[in-house]
């Protein structure tokens, strides 16, 4: 989904077929158009012309859920922000860092949560001292190390 608020998408865009759809490619992003026509009801080429206007209009992304530790990232954190002026503003140049794989506002102790991902405690360090905690408005930040990821899921269904 785009990483900014999206305008609502129109309503038979994500009829129940649609739903299933999504539901098919969430139980598995490699599952064939064919197969997934066949649970639905559609043909391929029709499976196929709606994942992509889903895709299209940012309803959902296929993507590659990877484990950062296999690919050589060996600290992952989650960052909490304390901000001044526009958090938008903000959010928009933390989104910028490479390292950066989730920025969301939100309200309560932080104005920004941020998942940041890196080889080392050292690179962890640089991307938090010089380049996060340096953007215009960051006046605080709480870093939590995380340790063992127990549950990560995307298949949280359609409504």
């Amino acid at each position: 989904m785009s990483p900014k608020h999206s305008p609502a998408v129109p309503s038979a865009l994500l009829d129940d077929v649609s739903k299933a759809i999504i539901e098919e490619l969430q139980h598995d992003g490699r599952r064939s158009y064919a197969a997934i026509g066949k649970v639905v009801g559609l043909s391929e080429a029709a499976v196929r012309q709606r994942v992509q206007k889903l895709t299209e209009a940012g309803v959902m992304q296929v993507v590659a859920v990877t484990d950062p530790l296999q690919l050589g990232f060996a600290r992952q954190a989650m960052v909490g922000l304390k901000v001044t002026g526009p958090l938008e503003t903000v959010a928009d140049a933390v989104a910028e860092i490479a390292e950066v794989d989730y920025v969301v506002v939100t309200a309560g102790a932080y104005d920004l949560l941020v998942e940041v991902v890196c080889e080392s405690d050292d690179h962890l360090l640089e991307v938090l001292s010089s380049r996060i905690r340096t953007i215009p408005g960051v006046v605080a930040t709480e870093t939590f190390m995380y340790l063992q990821l127990r549950k990560q899921t995307y298949s949280w269904g359609v409504r």
